[in-house]
């Protein structure tokens, strides 16, 4: 190798610095896309079998080396059948061209007017138990969910996620998702959690706020129509019975986190 290395033109060492760089910003990107959702546990899953493999060959463990290595003939069909949605995400995004490209970011003036909106509509559709269902996208994208509603558009403000929720108004039934300080749209379906751990006394509306955040790395906002009780929900757990400072407190970690992924950087289960 080195001897191979000692022939190389100073083009070779650039095309090599520039190869590995290309190939660290993929595989970086790929790995923000499946952030918080399923595909990354199953990642986790594969990288155990992985080094299953590499000490069983090295004590000599034959049958469960046998075993390893027909698991790993087939790896690739495995792959494409249980990251089926990941990778028809990652097409849809490249197609869309927004696969290598950031989300807008919020300033800070903009990322308060967000929080305080979110908080104001929270709490005064608690007060008269208006039930409420707010997703806010960050960097796994929600499109399949926001093409299942009905398109809105327009800048997030009290009033208007007040009014989306009004009962008996062809918004009311589903989610309204937020993308950056505008509600991309309304009347969303989610998909269900199946997570057998959840409260019973929990409807509908907080098992598609929990399952929205078990797919994507999306925070959820719920407000209860029997109780009026405030929660929010990330990456599958739930914080119930939050009043408008502890709101307002979990909105700020969220999302003022100095976090190079999330889209509300600064510019410059149940729990």
């Amino acid at each position: 190798m080195l001897a191979m290395m000692a022939d190389w033109t100073a083009w070779d060492y650039i095309a090599a610095v520039i190869d590995i760089t290309i190939l660290s910003f993929v595989v970086y990107k790929l790995l923000i896309l499946v952030r918080g959702t399923r595909a990354a546990q199953l990642l986790k899953g594969i990288f155990m079998i992985l080094i299953m493999s590499i000490v069983s060959e090295w004590v000599g463990l034959h049958a469960v080396q046998w075993l390893l290595d027909q698991v790993w003939a087939s790896i690739f069909l495995i792959l494409v059948v249980v990251f089926q949605p990941e990778l028809r995400r990652v097409l849809e995004q490249m197609g869309r061209g927004r696969l290598f490209s950031g989300r807008n970011t919020l300033s800070t003036t903009d990322l308060a007017h967000l929080i305080d909106a979110l908080v104001e509509a929270a709490v005064a559709c608690a007060k008269t138990k208006t039930g409420a269902l707010l997703v806010v996208e960050r960097e796994t994208g929600l499109n399949d969910y926001i093409e299942s509603g009905i398109p809105v558009d327009a800048a997030v403000t009290k009033e208007l996620l007040m009014n989306i929720f009004v009962p008996n108004t062809p918004l009311h039934d589903g989610a309204a998702i937020i993308r950056g300080d505008r509600v991309a749209a309304a009347a969303c379906f989610l998909p269900l959690s199946d997570n057998p751990y959840i409260s019973m006394s929990l409807g509908t509306r907080h098992r598609a706020g929990i399952g929205i955040t078990e797919v994507s790395d999306a925070v959820v906002l719920i407000v209860s129509e029997e109780t009026g009780v405030i929660s929010l929900a990330q990456d599958g757990k739930l914080l119930r019975h939050l009043d408008d400072r502890q709101l307002r407190e979990r909105l700020g970690e969220h999302f003022s986190k100095a976090d190079s992924s999330s889209p509300f950087r600064k510019k410059g289960g149940e729990s």
